[in-house]
């Protein structure tokens, strides 16, 4: 099993999420972040509002996927969240090495 963490623009969360909707996922939680990659302190647009903040407002998405899924939800988040602008996110993906009942 691997752990697949997206980070995304606001505006792109709910299209990303739609996609995933029938993607095969063991677990996700979302949650809203702030931080900065390359764009660094650059001014950017987001929805109707400008930013010119050194952490810009993001949204995580985290999932856990069967190893033979993970490139296929990986290709959708990509396809859901590339705008090909600078600060589109980044996608993150790590093993589980265990994951007990709680």
């Amino acid at each position: 099993m691997k752990e697949v963490i997206a980070v995304v623009k606001p505006f792109l969360a709910e299209r990303v999420l739609e996609a995933l909707k029938l993607a095969p996922l063991e677990a996700c939680t979302v949650r809203e972040v702030k931080g900065y990659g390359r764009q660094k302190n650059y001014l950017d647009r987001y929805g109707d509002s400008e930013y010119s903040l050194a952490f810009l407002p993001k949204v995580e998405i985290q999932m856990w996927v069967d190893d033979a899924r993970v490139d296929e939800v990986i290709d959708l988040i990509m396809e859901a969240a590339r705008t090909g602008r600078i600060g589109d996110g980044k996608v993150f993906v790590m093993p589980v090495l265990a994951a007990l009942p709680g």
